[in-house]
């Protein structure tokens, strides 16, 4: 299969077609690589707050609000964009009601025949928690099993605390998908690092798909830093450095490559090391049950 994760820039749309046309040129541009699955980033939605106008994107509340009204119309989108190009989407997260009092942070994920299911982020930021008043996803993490394999979702700073990565590939995920909304560089350092560590310790596939540029315009992703990638083990049948893919940083566009699912089998049973067997071994070592 193919794999596409994309440095995306957040634009100011002026009517909602803009928007869809937007999207529709990305999915269309990803599917044309022949991949399979397109992973957008964290908050890429957030662009549809313009649609509101510049008070709204420019409030932390009312731009949650905007985002959200849209939702309905953004499912149907994606809907019909994997249906005519035959291919998995993850959506960009976007805040999504959840029964709680407070917005979650939340990724969909879309096929050919429609809504697979989503995703909740499950540990905030400080600035999600102190100043946005973003709640975690309270449903814990969830494996998709589709036809390219079992995907697992760490929404950003998910992916940076290793037993998230580890309970997703204990039940099963061979693929990890961690969409990434940082300001600087340093943010994106992190979760670059938490990504590879992730692909490391569990001998698995890992897709970062960052937004990219500024949007001075919403204060909530007014300067994005980023480069689109997909990590692996290095290992037997990898690339030394663990990178199969990279885009250069803050450059808008896809970072794909062809993955064998067979690569990551192989060096779960046979790797130079074997990270994702040994875990267990770490609390005994520690003296722990």
């Amino acid at each position: 299969m193919k794999l596409a994760a994309a440095a995306y820039p957040l634009d100011f749309f002026a009517d909602w077609d803009a928007y869809a046309a937007k999207l529709g040129a990305w999915v269309a541009t990803g599917a044309a690589t022949g991949a399979d699955l397109l992973v957008f980033p964290e908050y890429g939605s957030m662009e549809l707050a313009s649609l509101g106008g510049a008070a709204v994107a420019a409030d932390l509340e009312a731009a949650l609000t905007e985002v959200m009204r849209h939702a309905p119309r953004v499912t149907d989108l994606h809907c019909a964009l994997a249906a005519q190009h035959r291919v998995h989407i993850l959506g960009a997260s976007a805040p999504a009601q959840a029964g709680a009092s407070r917005p979650v942070n939340r990724a969909t994920l879309y096929g050919p025949e429609g809504v697979i299911g989503h995703q909740d982020k499950q540990i905030m930021t400080r600035f999600e928690r102190e100043e946005w008043d973003i709640a975690p996803g309270q449903d814990g993490l969830r494996v998709f099993d589709i036809p390219l394999g079992r995907i697992g979702i760490l929404i950003c700073y998910d992916a940076e605390f290793p037993l998230l990565g580890r309970a997703l590939a204990e039940a099963g995920a061979e693929i990890i998908l961690a969409p990434s909304c940082t300001e600087g560089v340093a943010g994106y350092t992190r979760v670059k690092i938490g990504a590879m560590a992730r692909a490391l310790e569990n001998q698995c596939i890992v897709v970062q798909a960052p937004t990219v540029g500024p949007a001075e315009w919403c204060p909530a992703v007014d300067a994005n830093t980023g480069a689109a990638a997909i990590y692996g083990p290095p290992d037997t049948g990898l690339p030394d450095n663990g990178i199969i893919a990279e885009t250069a940083l803050n450059a808008p566009g896809w970072a794909v490559a062809e993955i064998d699912l067979s690569a990551i089998h192989k060096v779960r049973r046979n790797g130079a090391v074997l990270n994702y067997a040994h875990w267990p071994e770490q609390k005994i070592r520690l003296g722990r049950d």
